[in-house]
């Protein structure tokens, strides 16, 4: 069988322009709505996605008024909200970040377990170490943990949630109504974690998953964040503005995954992509425009600041961007701004990088009609840039829907995506094996 492109859909709020939810046909009661999230799910899983995926962060935007006030920091819970919709959905996967940061392995292990036998087998986690002050601030710090720390961090918790995880032995579970034995005592295993971080006796109250482990998603872009995907990620969502860096990210970063003592295709590699849509390029086009149109440039200006966590209406919109300090927050983000706007090319100025992240926020975007979006997606799948895409609709539901109903069809004609799900759980999807328990010798 020829090799298959996978798709997720990122639900973020209302859709992933910062003004999508202003567009005709988006519902704004729809934002604390199951209904919503609902037909989103089954939306995406009607075009055989293998995941949708829920953005999450544990603080608020709240340090310029323009982005609490015109955009939407609201953020619903993803584990509660997945596991409702576990039970609407019957085969794409589900996935939630969650921050190693701001968070205890064993809770996360135990949840993660739990939608996996909710949704049988097809939980996954985004794990991020989060980025700012803010959300210290709300777990009784003054001050974000150093970005090294966060991922020695991270790297911690990984191993211990694949502890628990494994703390029951395939089998412990006996149920035997003639003896009267519930569970085999020498097919649990503590884990007697004590490290940095973490100190976890366990074992995990539940048996182990469907999927083994639930899928693990890393979207780190800095060098610590690269090479900690390497070690331990089954997916990785990457912000790839061209073919190019797509292309050579990909090959440095399965390079990576062997050098880690991996299989090179045991992490999937999933570039974000915003398409805007039109039956012809004229109306994508027109569509492009008024979506850019509903967004001020004061207001791209505090969005920028805010990702870069640099107050930028100090400097003229049309100079360029000065040199920034490197923060304690998302430094393979600054980074790849800074690479921008030292380019050369059309995002020089700060009023030119201010409306490319409103417009995308740093991915890919493609403005066009469904054949001219599959052609991008098939250059970039075929000429080794991807293992397919996260796909980031500007305004839900009605751009996701497009993109199912004439973006899909394209690809299935070309061979290159599923017509059907050929397996039950998300590592199937991704034709990824179930591991070992980690908790035993092999």
């Amino acid at each position: 069988m020829a090799r298959q492109m996978h798709l997720g859909a990122f639900l973020f709020n209302l859709g992933n322009h910062v003004a999508g939810w202003r567009m005709p046909g988006v519902p704004t009661d729809g934002l604390m709505s199951f209904a919503f999230y609902r037909d989103l799910a089954e939306i995406a899983e009607r075009g055989k996605f293998d995941l949708l995926f829920h953005s999450d962060g544990v603080g608020i935007n709240d340090t310029y008024d323009a982005v609490l006030r015109h955009s939407i920091t609201i953020r619903p819970e993803p584990l509660t909200l997945l596991s409702a919709l576990a039970v609407v959905t019957r085969r794409i996967g589900l996935a939630a970040t969650v921050s190693t940061t701001y968070n205890e392995p064993y809770p996360i292990a135990r949840k993660l377990a739990m939608l996996d036998f909710l949704s049988e087998g097809r939980a996954a986690l985004n794990l991020v170490t989060s980025s700012t002050d803010l959300e210290a601030r709300n777990f009784g710090q003054e001050t974000h943990l150093d970005h090294t720390a966060r991922y020695e961090r991270a790297r911690e918790f990984v191993d211990v949630l694949r502890l628990l995880w494994d703390s029951w032995e395939d089998g412990a579970l006996v149920f035997d109504k003639e003896t009267g034995v519930v569970a085999d005592p020498a097919l649990i295993h503590r884990a007697d974690w004590r490290g940095r971080f973490f100190a976890v006796r366990g074992p995990l109250n539940l048996p182990r998953p469907p999927q083994g482990h639930p899928v693990i998603i890393q979207a780190g872009v800095s060098d610590t964040g690269q090479a900690f995907a390497a070690e331990v990620a089954d997916i990785v969502f990457t912000v790839e503005p061209s073919f190019d860096t797509a292309r050579t990210f990909y090959a440095a970063a399965r390079g990576r995954v062997a050098a880690a003592g991996r299989p090179a295709d045991s992490m999937k590699i999933m570039p974000g992509l915003l398409p805007v849509l039109g039956r012809t390029a004229a109306e994508a086009a027109a569509r492009d425009r008024e979506l850019q149109d509903l967004v001020p440039d004061w207001l791209a200006i505090s969005y920028l600041s805010d990702v870069v966590q640099h107050d930028l209406s100090r400097y003229p919109m049309d100079g360029p961007l000065p040199d920034l300090p490197e923060t304690n927050g998302e430094r393979g983000r600054l980074r790849m701004i800074m690479q921008q706007a030292r380019s050369g090319a059309e995002a020089a100025s700060i009023r030119s990088l201010a409306v490319q992240m409103v417009q995308k926020r740093g991915h890919r975007r493609v403005v066009g009609t469904p054949e001219e979006v599959a052609d991008v997606m098939q250059h970039w799948f075929e000429g080794g840039a991807c293992d397919g895409f996260n796909i980031l609709a500007p305004f839900h539901p009605g751009g996701l829907a497009e993109f199912v109903d004439d973006v899909v069809p394209a690809l299935q004609r070309r061979g290159i995506f599923r017509n059907e799900y050929n397996g039950v759980t998300l590592r199937e999807h991704l034709g990824l094996c179930r591991p070992d328990n980690v908790a035993l010798p092999h």
